[in-house]
């Protein structure tokens, strides 16, 4: 359904020397030269049909940031895994809509184009400045039965190609994922351990906070969860129907989108993490095109983040969701590319090179 290409690294000497003569000791910049490495690898590697060509003048750009919040309910929810009953997703959804969430504030301090999904609450908020790509009324409690079918999946890959390649269409280069949905961090827990073939017990955690009662009923219907579909998991897709979420489907499939776009793709938290593990093990070079935002404090998160062998930019102790940690990771990502285009070389400066 998707082509995803690897970025070439026809051009990696030039571009690794360029940032290297920038008026600095070399790799003084740490992880922001990394960055923008990476930036560089996918934004001069060639559009199909197109012979590839290095240019020293070539400016990076970051143009038209949009952030992309999925939301979904999970039936999971109603068996006792989390602080907050399902409706909260629904009241959140409407927050997000009249402005008055975190995700609000730093997408309206960052510059980034706001787009809230439904992909499946229990109930939809009737507002025309919320994109209804609904696939249900929530999923099925995946600790009973598969959390939804594999059409839902593909009609869900469908669904974010549409949001996708309408802001790439509108001249947008990134996007960055967040989400919202009660019982989402038990689905994404699943997902891990499906897909890694690790134990729920290094996957599971706390989520917005439970206590030790529901952190052990959690644990114990996930585990419920992978025995009753493990013979199931033969492919990330077949991972997705059995254990995800709407928003986290949604999401996998918006990874693969922008990445056969050869757009940048900015991870959030725990949950999104999930999807992008889903992405990279359906196309692996999807992986080129990420970028991870933060580590947060759900105790799953950096094991995954270690299995992709990802280096995420913060550390803030942030478990939120919402795209909140990905939103404020967009000063660090505008630097790398403006170190890049603007600071001098040695040459230039006429400063004695240290390299």
């Amino acid at each position: 359904m998707f082509a995803v290409d690897p970025v070439s690294h026809k051009f990696d000497d030039q571009i690794q020397h360029k940032i290297n003569q920038k008026t600095k000791p070399l790799g003084a910049l740490g992880l922001l030269e990394t960055l923008a490495m990476q930036i560089a690898q996918v934004q001069l590697s060639p559009q199909a049909n197109m012979k590839p060509k290095y240019n020293i003048r070539h400016k990076l750009s970051i143009n038209k940031p949009a952030m992309l919040v999925f939301a979904g309910d999970h039936g999971i929810a109603a068996h006792g895994v989390s602080i907050a009953p399902s409706e909260v997703t629904q009241q959140m959804v409407a927050n997000f809509a009249n402005g008055g969430a975190a995700i609000n504030v730093f997408c309206r301090q960052m510059g980034l184009n706001l787009e809230v999904i439904d992909c499946g609450m229990l109930q939809p908020v009737d507002d025309p400045r919320i994109t209804q790509h609904r696939l249900g009324n929530g999923t099925q409690a995946i600790h009973q039965k598969a959390a939804m079918s594999l059409l839902v999946v593909k009609d869900g890959f469908s669904y974010a190609s549409e949001v996708v390649n309408r802001h790439y269409d509108s001249g947008c280069n990134l996007i960055a994922l967040g989400e919202m949905g009660i019982g989402n961090t038990s689905s994404a827990a699943a997902i891990m351990a499906a897909l890694l073939g690790l134990d729920i017990k290094e996957c599971v955690g706390r989520g917005t906070g439970i206590d030790d009662r529901a952190f052990a009923l959690k644990t114990e219907l996930l585990g419920v969860a992978l025995n009753l579909h493990r013979s199931k998991f033969t492919d990330p897709v077949n991972v997705l129907a059995c254990v995800g979420g709407f928003e986290i489907v949604q999401m996998t499939g918006a990874i693969l989108a922008a990445a056969e776009k050869k757009m940048l793709v900015v991870i959030d938290g725990f949950i999104a993490t999930a999807a992008a593990l889903a992405a990279v093990k359906l196309h692996p070079d999807v992986k080129d095109y990420l970028i991870f935002a933060h580590q947060s404090d759900e105790q799953g998160h950096i094991k995954m983040l270690a299995a992709m062998d990802a280096k995420p930019l913060l550390q803030l102790g942030f478990r939120l969701g919402e795209g909140t940690g990905a939103a404020l990771s967009l000063p660090i990502i505008e630097a790398a590319v403006n170190f890049y285009n603007d600071m001098a070389s040695f040459e230039n400066a006429g400063v004695k090179s240290v390299v």
